[in-house]
């Protein structure tokens, strides 16, 4: 009874669409995406999960940023040894983003 009621669900919504389908239609792109196909060498890299390396994950403090957005190993021990370019970077950063919005406010 379920197929049943299945197969009269998808025979009214396919009733419904347009006879003709264009290949902008998010609907059948979708559906085509969705079908693994037999030898496709993307399969590996596209997976729709994803799957848990086995390695461990840094779990403490959180870390500085860094301009590469890297996160740090799972041994670290959150004592931040750098030379201080990072902290001196993001700061410029944010200096030159504040003096172009003030130029702009100023302009406008």
């Amino acid at each position: 009874k379920r197929q049943g009621r299945e197969a009269r669900a998808h025979e009214a919504e396919y009733s419904a669409r347009p006879l003709a389908q264009y290949e902008d239609n998010a609907d059948r792109d979708a559906a085509m995406r969705g079908v693994e196909r037999w030898g496709d060498p993307m399969l590996g890299r596209l997976s729709k999960q994803s799957k848990p390396s086995g390695k461990p994950k840094y779990s403490g403090p959180p870390a500085p940023p860094n301009r590469f957005h890297i996160p740090p190993g799972y041994e670290w021990d959150g004592v931040d040894r750098s030379n201080g370019y990072e902290k001196q970077f993001f700061k410029a950063q944010g200096e030159a983003r504040a003096r172009s919005e003030q130029a702009h406010m100023w302009a406008v």
